[in-house]
């Protein structure tokens, strides 16, 4: 999906783009983009490495959105296909 697109089906309101949602759904974006092309080259480490800092990051913010809105969690994970913390 385009970067609008994902900013205006995960916002809050017109015009949101920090919020937890759609900073998870743009990272999960960038991870799939990133997880194909590592597939198709192995050897690229920095990119790598990029890769597993956005997955970091996405943790943190499922983290906090677990915290401070757990049915928005529920509902964002399961549009995203996103494995749960247990």
């Amino acid at each position: 999906m385009d970067k609008k697109e994902i900013i205006a089906k995960f916002a809050r309101t017109a015009g949101d783009t920090g919020s937890p949602e759609v900073q998870i759904a743009l990272l999960s974006s960038r991870i799939v983009a990133l997880t194909e092309h590592l597939k198709a080259n192995k050897k690229d480490h920095s990119t790598r490495r990029g890769l597993l800092a956005m997955v970091a990051r996405r943790k943190k913010l499922l983290a906090y959105l677990a915290g401070e809105n757990y049915p928005k969690y529920i509902e964002i994970t399961d549009t995203l296909k996103i494995r749960r913390a247990k």
